[in-house]
């Protein structure tokens, strides 16, 4: 079992995106998936009901409430779940904090633009902050490329950016139209689109997930 948190201290760097690709891919990989969507615009619980696709069976909406009550949803998706996928909000420093403190894994997106590192940055302190206070190795930290485009010098750019904050830098998803359409269709790429490139990126990003997690 494993609980992976997916944070940032910015809004629109494609955190929810990611949470419910992500379970998609697990879920394909034979994995029980629970997504906690803890961010209060509940932007991931309002793509589930979109549709009647896998993430209406998944995606849990949180309320905001005392860490306690926060780490017991935790632990409750954990009895019944293989992985438990954290969406944690850009604004509320304390929701993504108590999340960390129970991940074993925490995802850092970050944008294309130069913008994009300073509140990367400060969401990289809060998950060092949490792994002291653990007095662990957990969490395990990685920055996630997101909403790249390939094609500018920005997108080429991004991950050696990324690799010189001293985190390692797993593989990107690009800004795609198929991503968005899925979106609005309730769907997941998988679901929505299986085969294009966008589906491959998140499958990538899954497979790269799924080896640290197991490890």
């Amino acid at each position: 079992m494993a609980v992976i948190v997916i944070a940032g201290r910015k809004g629109g760097i494609g955190k929810s995106t990611i949470a419910g690709n992500l379970a998609a891919e697990f879920a394909a990989m034979g994995q029980t998936v629970a997504a906690l969507d803890a961010d209060p615009q509940h932007s991931l619980a309002a793509w589930a009901k979109q549709g009647d696709g896998m993430l209406s069976q998944c995606v849990e909406k949180l309320d905001r409430g005392s860490p306690s009550e926060l780490h017991a949803k935790v632990r409750a998706a954990q009895k019944t779940a293989d992985i438990v996928l954290v969406d944690t909000p850009p604004g509320i420093q304390e929701v993504a904090y108590q999340a960390m403190l129970v991940a074993d894994l925490v995802l850092l997106p970050c944008g294309p633009s130069p913008l994009d590192l300073f509140p990367l940055k400060e969401a990289l302190g809060l998950a060092l902050k949490a792994r002291a206070e653990r007095r662990s190795k957990k969490p395990r930290i990685r920055f996630v490329p997101s909403k790249v485009l390939k094609n500018t010098n920005l997108g080429r750019g991004l991950s050696s950016s990324l690799e010189q904050l001293g985190k390692k830098v797993l593989p990107g998803i690009g800004q795609r139209i198929a991503v968005a359409e899925a979106v609005v269709s309730g769907l997941t790429v998988r679901e929505y689109a299986p085969g294009s490139a966008a589906h491959a990126e998140f499958e990538q990003l899954a497979k790269a997930v799924d080896k640290i997690v197991r490890r």
